[in-house]
């Protein structure tokens, strides 16, 4: 199998990985670099608990090849905290008890930044919208959709 040297910035970080041409991006995230946030859920591009951001836009990283990513700038759910501070959408996730299993989690959060940094004041329709590759069997959404809008009402963007 031939193996690909990439170099590529993750979280903010410089990273220069060997990878199979196989290897998907997420098994990179979660085996090559120990980022164990980004979750493997279904593996066919279809849950969107692997959702991280890649140049800026959201992927589900169970089926981006980790060679497709040579020059990239990824962001993971471990990337969103700054200076020891949670991302607004984190702290509202958390206020507003967006959580239950917490196995979504990281992915709606990277599609919420995704959309917050496109539009800071979604309605309610587009945040269902982005969330629409997100699947949760928990909470449901409503405390999810809240949590969205309070951040995006925050002080703290």
């Amino acid at each position: 199998m031939t193996v690909h040297t990439i170099s590529l910035t993750v979280n903010g970080e410089v990273e220069r990985v060997d990878v199979p041409s196989n290897m998907t991006l997420l098994q990179m995230l979660r085996d090559s670099l120990a980022l164990t946030g980004t979750k493997n859920g279904c593996a066919a591009g279809e849950c969107g608990a692997c959702t991280v951001l890649m140049n800026g836009e959201p992927v589900n990283s169970c089926i981006v090849l980790a060679a497709e990513c040579d020059g990239a700038e990824i962001v993971t759910v471990e990337g969103l905290a700054h200076d020891g501070q949670l991302d607004p959408v984190q702290q509202a996730i958390i206020d507003r008890g967006g959580v239950q299993c917490g196995f979504c989690t990281p992915g709606v959060l990277i599609s919420a930044r995704a959309l917050l940094d496109r539009k800071s004041h979604p309605t309610e329709q587009e945040i269902r919208e982005a969330l629409v590759g997100n699947l949760c069997r928990c909470t449901g959404y409503v405390t999810i959709v809240e949590a969205i809008r309070e951040a995006a009402t925050s002080r703290r963007m």
